[in-house]
C-alpha cells in the first residue's frame, strides 16, 4: 500500500486474506473491511486450526503434482467437483480457466510453508480494539475448511461481536466463487455506504 501511495483503502479478503484485512484495519490502514470467512477465529484452546493448517500443507503437495494436469482433471464434471469441494458448494458456473489458474497459484505459492509454520508457532491474535473502521464478516454455513460457527468463535465472542455479520446458507469457503454476484453486492453495498 505504501509503494502504491495508499494510506488506507476499502479492503476485502478471503480466509487468510480476511485475517490480513483485519490486521490492516487494526493498523489504521482500512476505510472498511469485508472479511470472507477470515482465518484465525478459533476459540482459545481450540486446536482444530492445526488440522486445517495440516490440510493446507497436504493440499499444496498434492496440487504440485496435479497442476500440470489441470486441464485434463477439470475437463469432467467430477474433476471440477473434486477441485472445488472444499471451497464451493456451487461449482458448475466457475470457468475451467479460473479453476486451472487457482490450482496453479496454490501449487506454486512460495510463502505457504512459512505462513503455516508461523501460525503453528505463534497462533492467532488481533488487536480488535484498534479497529475503528466498519467491518462486515461474511461466512458460508457450508464452509468445509473454516467451519461455521466454530472457526468464527473468537471473532463473534471477543474480537468483533459488533461487526456486521452475514451468514450465507449453504455457501462454501469462497463465497466469491460460490455466489459471485451476491458476494459482490455484499461488498459494494458495504464499502459504498
Amino acid at each position: 500500500m505504501d509503494a502504491a501511495g495508499f494510506e488506507s483503502a476499502h479492503i476485502v479478503g478471503n480466509s487468510l486474506g480476511g485475517y490480513l484485512a483485519l490486521q490492516l484495519a487494526a493498523r489504521g490502514r482500512a476505510e472498511t473491511v469485508v472479511a470472507l470467512a477470515p482465518a484465525g477465529g478459533w476459540a482459545p484452546g481450540d486446536e482444530s486450526y492445526k488440522d486445517t493448517l495440516g490440510y493446507f500443507t497436504s493440499m499444496q503437495g498434492l496440487l504440485k503434482s496435479a497442476a500440470p494436469h489441470a486441464q485434463a482433471i477439470l475437463a469432467s464434471t467430477e474433476g471440477r467437483r473434486r477441485a472445488t469441494e472444499y471451497i464451493a458448494t456451487n461449482f458448475e458456473h466457475i470457468p475451467v480457466e479460473l479453476l486451472a489458474h487457482q490450482m496453479s497459484g496454490a501449487a506454486s505459492c512460495a510463502a505457504a510453508a512459512a505462513l503455516i509454520d508461523h501460525a503453528l508457532r505463534e497462533g492467532w491474535s488481533l488487536d480488535a480494539d484498534e479497529i475503528a473502521c466498519p467491518v462486515r464478516i461474511v461466512w458460508g454455513t457450508g464452509d468445509r475448511l473454516l467451519r461455521w460457527p466454530s472457526a468464527a468463535a473468537r471473532y463473534r465472542g471477543n474480537w468483533l461481536p459488533h461487526a456486521d455479520w452475514v451468514e450465507l446458507e449453504g455457501v462454501g469457503h469462497c463465497p466469491q466463487l460460490d455466489v459471485p454476484l451476491e458476494t459482490a453486492q455484499l461488498i459494494l453495498g458495504f464499502t459504498s455506504g
